[in-house]
């Protein structure tokens, strides 16, 4: 039985779009991530307990796509509040610096840092 995780996630306003590593098919978009995964939002329910290949593709600072390949299993799905569409929960397997460099970034650019108060 699978207990409820209390890992912090960091909600995306915009979203990243996830490939199927083969098919370079989209499968979806990030809904939110963590150092030890993320939340797919698709138009069609992931199978739960299968191990996936993913692909994100993600600008780099000269313009251009950086690629980042992850491993991950799907520990569950439930139908989104959008109609036609479901939130998957995977967990990261070997996750590769590139995507942790990813949290990072994304965690310090959507996170409120308020400033010092000047006297």
């Amino acid at each position: 039985m699978l207990i409820e995780r209390r890992i912090e996630r960091h909600q995306l306003p915009y979203f990243l779009q996830v490939f199927n590593r083969y098919t370079d098919k989209p499968m979806g978009y990030l809904g939110n991530v963590s150092e030890h995964g993320l939340m797919l939002i698709s138009e069609l329910p992931i199978l739960v307990g299968a191990d996936f290949e993913l692909r994100l593709k993600t600008p780099d600072e000269k313009g251009s796509q950086k690629i980042i390949d992850i491993n991950a299993a799907c520990l569950w799905c439930h139908e989104d509040e959008t109609p036609g569409h479901f939130d998957s929960g995977f967990m990261l397997q070997n996750t590769p610096y590139e995507y942790m460099h990813l949290v990072h970034v994304l965690k310090s650019y959507f996170s409120f840092h308020p400033q010092e108060a000047s006297a």
